[in-house]
């Protein structure tokens, strides 16, 4: 059985930075990229607003860059998802899909969120091409354009909130007849004048040549009065939840009802002593690249301190 002093679990943001401070800590960090090498940040083209990049930066080059800078500090990467975890005892056990099995003194859990979609193939189709599920991100390359959010709770009216402040026109699309957003939420969509919200409302497809155009709707599906129409937008915003990728944890890392990991206030650490976990998998606020980036430092951080504590 193999074995390392540091295992970092996940590839985006927060698994790079996390592997290039412990790479340089000399803790010969291994590293597994998981199922999505990168994150999901390469789901998207174009990113703006991280640190660094006064042009704006390929979401592909990025992470590229990163990992390259992750490599040349020692960081051992490798491709494969770990698919059991034992933390019962010391030194922790991992296996991975190529039945590996390495014991860690130390790990680092950055596996990330996923966002949620529709199911619709179109959403594949103009993915980052006027699909997007993060209006922090790309809300900027729609301003004064006409887009569109689907969701009904607190994160879709805060997303509709965002994208008015730069969009000419905001359509909240809402499958029920009410909002689930909390009453604060609910009178700042009703109180912008850019925000129209459209209640039991269904996306069937989207539509366009180059790029997306427009959505097909239909109101009061499968009701007497059912309405198939067609909207035109630019953008189409996904805020339906997003789901943490940490169902191999489960029943050994404290969670929330929807499974992002619970880390003691202002710091990386879990419930286990030694397991640290950084940006998405254990974020359901911010979800930002730099966000993570800064919790996959300070999650190599406590590692190392961690190591030195122990003597290892």
């Amino acid at each position: 059985m193999e074995y390392t002093r540091c295992l970092i679990i996940g590839s985006g943001p927060a698994g790079y930075t996390a592997g290039i401070y412990a790479g340089r800590a000399n803790l010969s960090p291994v590293l597994y990229c998981g199922l999505q090498p990168g994150g999901q940040l390469i789901q998207t083209t174009v990113v703006e607003n991280f640190p660094g990049y006064p042009e704006g930066v390929d979401a592909n080059e990025m992470m590229g860059d990163l990992e390259k800078q992750c490599s040349r500090f020692g960081c051992d990467i490798r491709q494969g998802v770990v698919t059991s975890v034992d933390f019962s005892k010391k030194p922790y056990v991992v296996k991975t899909d190529h039945d590996e099995m390495i014991e860690a003194e130390s790990i680092i859990v950055a596996t990330g969120a996923s966002a949620k979609y529709l199911g619709l193939d179109d959403e594949k189709k103009y993915n980052g091409q006027g699909v997007s599920a993060c209006a922090t991100c790309d809300g900027f390359f729609y301003r004064k354009k006409v887009v569109a959010v689907v969701g009904g709770g607190d994160t879709a009216c805060e997303e509709a909130c965002y994208l008015a402040g730069l969009a000419s026109k905001v359509y909240l699309i809402i499958r029920k007849p009410f909002m689930r957003a909390s009453d604060i939420m609910q009178k700042r969509v009703e109180a912008n004048s850019k925000i129209e919200v459209l209640y039991e409302t269904n996306t069937l497809g989207l539509y366009g040549e180059h790029g997306l155009e427009g959505a097909h709707l239909v109101y009061r599906k499968g009701q007497p009065d059912e309405r198939k129409y067609d909207l035109p937008i630019d953008g189409f915003f996904l805020a339906i939840g997003h789901k943490p990728n940490t169902d191999v944890f489960k029943g050994q890392l404290d969670m929330d009802e929807v499974g992002y990991i619970k880390t003691q206030p202002g710091t990386p650490r879990t419930n286990i002593e030694g397991v640290f976990a950084a940006g998405d998998c254990a974020d359901s606020v911010y979800r930002q690249a730099v966000v993570a980036a800064g919790s996959g430092c300070m999650a190599a951080l406590e590692a190392e301190r961690y190591l030195n504590k122990i003597g290892k």
